[in-house]
């Protein structure tokens, strides 16, 4: 092949991918509707978990916090708490951070759904 076939090649295939992003994020592009926190990734669902620790530090509700924790999967609140907790620990979260999710943590544990007897 010359050098004229391969500038060729080249430049059809620029243009290819100029089209493809101006198609993909112009023309057309993804638009989500009704989707659950349940598939975040796991940063961000550990930045909602975080939030609901703070919620919960002021509101001082664990119904609201448990009920908050719910629509991230069918985990008990404990455990996505728990789960929220190593991921901060692992990742450098800041000691304050840490302390809302100890407390959440620890609120989550105690809790018992209205309805439902400690043993």
């Amino acid at each position: 092949m010359t050098s004229s076939n391969w500038i060729k090649i080249f430049i059809a295939a620029l243009i290819g991918i100029a089209l493809g992003l101006v198609y993909g994020w112009v023309l057309a592009p993804v638009q989500y509707t009704d989707v659950t926190p349940n598939i975040l990734r796991e940063d961000y669902r550990v930045d909602y978990v975080l939030m609901v620790a703070e919620a919960h530090q002021n509101e001082q509700d664990p119904e609201t916090a448990a009920r908050r924790l719910a629509i991230l999967g069918s985990e008990s609140p404990a455990e996505i708490v728990t789960s929220a907790l190593n991921y901060a620990t692992n990742n450098n979260f800041t000691q304050d951070e840490i302390m809302l999710l100890q407390g959440l943590l620890t609120a989550m544990q105690k809790y018992q759904p209205q309805g439902i007897d400690a043993p």
